[in-house]
């Protein structure tokens, strides 16, 4: 099983979805600026940082949803996260926090619309295999709870 979607247990990945962008809001709020620069762990991403990896995966996720419903059996672009956060330095989080959020709203918005047959349309993730539009959509969910946690414990550290 996909190590993001098994973190979901019997919890339904479109309300985690929907409810991640006021999840993170009340944790930005919760560390400010001085926490925004801690870290789980030397090495590890800043909370800043976190949120910037959040924004720019939204922007994939937003692709690859579309992208797996409009192509038959599409496969899914991999891309080097780490290359990703080269810039994350120099990113203000409160920024990424609004790219975000927006783009989450118009991705459940989205969402909202593909008829319940489509959840089972497959697609093929070249480092995890052949999964379903539902498994994708899992992925995401997990994905967020995933880091989540990391912003909380970072939160909890003050």
């Amino acid at each position: 099983m996909n190590p993001y979607a098994a973190q979901l247990g019997t919890r339904n990945p479109r309300e985690v979805i929907a409810d991640t962008p006021r999840q993170l809001t009340a944790l930005a709020g919760r560390l400010g600026p001085d926490g925004m620069e801690r870290s789980l762990a030397p090495g590890k991403w800043r909370a800043r940082e976190i949120l910037c990896h959040l924004a720019d995966c939204e922007m994939v996720f937003a692709f690859r949803l579309r992208q797996a419903l409009a192509e038959p059996h599409h496969v899914v672009q991999p891309f080097d996260q780490d290359e990703w956060a080269r810039p994350y330095p120099a990113l203000d989080g409160k920024a990424a926090l609004e790219a975000f959020s927006s783009a989450r709203r118009w991705n459940v918005a989205w969402l909202a619309t593909v008829p319940p047959q489509e959840f089972s349309k497959k697609l093929t993730h070249p480092e995890r295999g052949e999964m379903t539009f539902q498994v994708l959509v899992e992925t995401m969910a997990g994905h967020d709870l995933n880091h989540v946690r990391q912003l909380e414990t970072i939160a909890s550290q003050a």
